[in-house]
């Protein structure tokens, strides 16, 4: 019987892009299909042909449904990819939101860039469109955790919670006599919301992530280090604008406000939820009770805490607004949405705050500002930067080194090989370090292209 061979095509050398592909026989199957994010030479791989021919894709394995795990599958489909998608629940739910957000945001960026002229390109195309994205959307075939799901050809598929955001699941497929687990995203343990990453008792290779691979997040008490923020803004008479992911931290920042206002500690200041997405997801929050830890009348309290914008003109005025207050706007990195209005209304003021909660991709605005920038480019402009700039690094929903250790130690035996994806170099060889000195295992850091057989 042939090996099966694991292809790595994304995620690799990079914390983004995520897309591992499993072969045996002429069978392929891709785990993960993500957008490559922040740097603008990792951002043009996505308008790259694909190194394999999508139409010979039997199936894809989506993780979990933050875009740089997510978001290519509407341009694979639009080239040719037709098979199934599997992914939880959850994540097929808020896959709906984000993919036709990502369509919606690069139709606009497409065509505000025709309109003003500050496009290379002419015409400025968006990578796809919403079209292509409600075709991928019928491609995906929700299945449950800790079940196993045959896929055809002899592959089965376990899905296990990895915490991380809502629906996030490790993935353990095991095909051709071999057992490849793939941690897609691992979350953090005791989150507030989200549940502990599942133990794995074994696998015969490993691929996992390491995006905090060379860091211990703070130990300090979110909603302490959240609240210092906003009352030292509030004494100014400033703002506090956080961009946040729409899927996963919006919902931990709400969570944390409440209580706080629960505990009488920010009686006060008025709490702005600006994302039409972020308001979706946490409403998906009510409808997936049992992928997070709040009872039904807790997730109803919590997500109630903030005023929601749901329209243009409601955002419009809200920046306009000079009252002291928290607005949490996606994105999470100021790469796009609204968030980037209220930077440019409120950036160039000292009373303000523009508070970061995790992990700034590199080229992105948000890794620009934590590293120092005073200015950065929004739609075209260069906008002053006069604000305060602080992170709060223990809001990540990423496992850091400490935690990563911790669920590998769940492991009953070590894998023959695992396989370090999905991190900065740094953060990678700093794993493999760790890895290799604490618990003895054989590492690899896979560069992109590179092929492993699996004997």
């Amino acid at each position: 019987m042939s090996s099966p061979h694991l292809r790595f095509l994304g995620g690799a050398g990079t914390v983004t892009g995520s897309r591992h592909l499993l072969s045996l026989g002429g069978r392929k199957l891709l785990v993960d299909c993500g957008l490559f994010q922040g740097l603008k030479a990792l951002r043009l791989k996505n308008w790259a042909r694909f190194p394999v021919e999508p139409a010979e894709i039997d199936g894809v394995v989506i993780t979990h449904a933050h875009l740089d795990h997510s978001g290519y599958l509407p341009k694979l489909s639009h080239e040719g990819f037709d098979g199934p998608a599997y992914c939880t629940p959850a994540t097929a739910d808020l896959c709906e939101l984000l993919l036709l957000d990502s369509a919606k945001i690069q139709e606009s960026d497409a065509e505000f860039a025709n309109r003003h002229g500050f496009s290379k390109h002419h015409p400025a195309l968006p990578l796809y469109g919403k079209r292509a994205a409600l075709k991928a959307l019928r491609l995906l075939e929700p299945r449950a955790f800790d079940r196993a799901h045959d896929l055809g050809h002899g592959a089965t598929l376990r899905l296990r919670r990895a915490g991380h955001i809502l629906g996030a699941a490790t993935a353990e497929v095991r095909w051709g006599g071999r057992t490849v687990v793939f941690s897609g995203d691992l979350g953090r343990y005791d989150d507030p919301l989200m549940p502990d990453p599942e133990a794995v008792g074994s696998a015969d290779y490993l691929v996992v992530e390491s995006t905090y691979g060379d860091r211990e997040h703070p130990k300090v008490a979110p909603a302490d280090a959240l609240l210092e923020v906003i009352e030292r803004t509030s004494r100014r008479g400033g703002t506090v604008i956080i961009p946040a992911f729409a899927v996963g931290r919006a919902q931990e920042l709400l969570y944390l406000c409440w209580k706080l206002k629960q505990s009488g500690r920010l009686p006060l200041t008025p709490i702005f939820l600006d994302s039409p997405m972020a308001i979706n997801a946490t409403g998906l929050l009510q409808h997936h009770l049992d992928d997070h830890r709040l009872s039904a009348e807790a997730c109803a309290q919590a997500m109630s805490v903030a005023t929601y914008v749901d329209d243009v003109e409601q955002s419009k005025a809200l920046s306009h607004n000079t009252m002291p207050k928290v607005i949490i706007s996606a994105s999470g990195m100021a790469t796009g949405g609204r968030v980037l209005h209220h930077m440019k209304a409120f950036g160039s003021n000292p009373k303000n705050t523009l508070l970061f909660a995790g992990y700034q991709a590199a080229g992105t605005r948000g890794e620009a500002l934590i590293n120092g920038a005073r200015e950065v480019k929004i739609h075209g402009a260069w906008v002053p930067i006069r604000a305060e700039v602080d992170n709060l690094p223990m809001l990540s929903a990423h496992a850091d080194a400490g935690e990563i250790l911790r669920w590998l130690g769940g492991f009953e035996r070590p894998p023959e090989r695992t396989f370090i994806v999905h991190g900065e170099a740094n953060g990678s060889e700093a794993l493999k370090l760790r890895i290799e000195s604490e618990l003895g295992w054989d590492c690899v850091i896979p560069q992109e292209g590179e092929e492993h057989v699996l004997r």
